[in-house]
């Protein structure tokens, strides 16, 4: 199968992974001394728990090279049969920053994404960040990110600042101008906002992650966001969290509750429109979401260098045991779909022990 690149011409299939992070280190200087960083960081040490933030101290220290540096990126994913890859900053809350240190918070990562991506076009495209908070900055900066800079998209939390979900009506202006621009929107937990309940065994991000994304998401298609912007891209990480695993507690509420039909189609029928990665780790947990979602809706994911994510993502799809055409759609083509032409570019031979 061939795929359309930018100058028009075609190449063979690619392996396209939409979920991995740059670091920032441009960033602490200029927020070293903000009052609400030291807030944020309190907040999180007791989400966590002493283990695992003393534990999460040690492993970000040891990813500072792989969050940087080109070559060790570059060799990872040739190590995974990975050709193009999508890259984000580090997901960090900078929610609390007042909007003259949110506009510059978002300049300095999205010229640090821009800029890591462009020793690269080949091999890496950008996913910007706004900041939500700020709404009507948010749509400034998306707009700058995609044509000013050439970003493919943005990534966002699972809400825009505390009490201000995602389907807020005060983010109506930014989920239009995401479409209009045509810019994916990457929805990645910022952390957890579950508080001290989660603070052993690592369960603010095992547990945390998952039920943050749920969240989003369900707040996203009981409230007719994609009705009534049907051409808006959104696409989320870890699989879309624990919902594609419980889909008909959704649409059962919708069916027998008159408070829950807020929409037209049920919450499946909504969600059926946006893009997960395969970042669930087991064959089993990747055939089960692909039949809950569509093979259509797939896309490859790594989480790119943290502990939690994988580094063999085509292995992986390939021991799912699904069929050619599927193994073809999440491998790349639905990457294609959702971020438009990808660079022209060499494919990556399979890792050892797979099949093309």
């Amino acid at each position: 199968m061939t795929w359309p690149a930018d100058d028009g011409s075609v190449f063979r299939e690619l392996t396209v992974d939409l979920h991995a992070h740059l670091g920032v280190p441009a960033l602490e200087p200029l927020i070293a001394d903000a009052p609400g960083l030291a807030r944020q960081r309190a907040t999180e040490v007791t989400s966590l728990g002493p283990a695992s933030a003393a534990y999460n101290r040690k492993h970000f220290g040891a990813l500072a090279g792989p969050l940087t540096d080109l070559d060790l990126r570059l060799a990872a994913m040739d190590r995974a049969g990975v050709d193009v890859q999508a890259v984000s900053a580090t997901p960090v809350s900078y929610a609390w920053a007042q909007a003259p240190l949110a506009e510059r918070i978002t300049a300095v990562s999205n010229e640090a994404v821009a800029d890591h991506c462009a020793l690269r076009p080949d091999r890496l495209v950008g996913i910007g960040t706004v900041a939500l908070q700020h709404p009507e900055l948010a749509v400034r900066q998306l707009r700058s990110a995609v044509t000013e800079l050439g970003l493919r998209g943005v990534q966002i939390s699972t809400a825009a600042a505390p009490g201000v979900e995602l389907d807020n009506p005060r983010l109506a202006d930014f989920w239009a101008a995401a479409e209009e621009a045509g810019a994916a929107v990457f929805i990645h937990p910022f952390g957890c906002t579950l508080g001290d309940r989660l603070n052993a065994y690592y369960m603010f991000n095992t547990v945390g992650n998952p039920v943050e994304t749920a969240l989003a998401l369900t707040r996203i298609a009981f409230s007719g966001l994609l009705e009534r912007h049907p051409h808006l891209r959104i696409w989320a990480a870890h699989g879309g969290g624990y919902l594609p695993s419980y889909l008909g507690r959704a649409d059962h509420a919708w069916t027998v509750r008159e408070d829950a039909r807020t929409t037209v189609e049920p919450p499946s029928a909504q969600l059926s429109r946006v893009f997960v990665d395969s970042l669930v780790y087991t064959p089993y947990g990747l055939r089960h979401l692909v039949e809950a979602l569509g093979p259509d809706q797939v896309t490859l994911g790594t989480d790119y260098p943290f502990d939690m994510g994988v580094e063999d993502p085509v292995e992986r799809l390939l021991a799912a045991g699904l069929d050619a055409e599927t193994v073809t759609a999440v491998r790349g083509g639905n990457a294609l779909r959702l971020l438009g032409p990808l660079p022209r570019t060499t494919p990556t031979p399979t890792p050892t022990g797979g099949v093309s």
